[in-house]
């Protein structure tokens, strides 16, 4: 490329050293050294209040985790009643079979043996 089919552009010294760019993806404002390509700053656009929410719907959303509170205590307790029956019903299991057998008597301990 010769110096006539280079694009039109200021002189070095009529160029900025810092440009101004707005990220596509959060809308930021990114101020970039020219010479080194290195961000300088980055200023994070304004985020409205409470996420863009109005008053009614985040007393909504306060209900709904209300409600899903509720709904996960109300499973769980029903699981340790449900887990007392089964514990109970194996320990009855397992005492019968103990009576049934009474001549084993306890384990023998690792430690009896010397």
């Amino acid at each position: 490329m010769t110096a006539d089919d280079a694009p039109d552009r200021p002189d070095d010294d009529a160029a900025p050293d810092v440009i101004t760019v707005t990220c596509p993806s959060c809308d930021g404002e990114l101020r970039v050294d020219v010479r080194t390509g290195h961000v300088l700053q980055c200023i994070e656009p304004d985020k409205p209040i409470a996420g863009g929410k109005d008053f009614d719907s985040l007393f909504a959303e306060i209900d709904r985790g209300k409600a899903r509170a509720e709904d996960v205590f109300t499973r769980e307790m029903g699981a340790l009643e449900d887990r007392d029956r089964l514990m109970e019903a194996k320990f009855a299991e397992n005492l019968k079979r103990a009576k049934a057998d009474p001549d084993k008597g306890p384990p023998e301990r690792p430690w009896d043996f010397d």
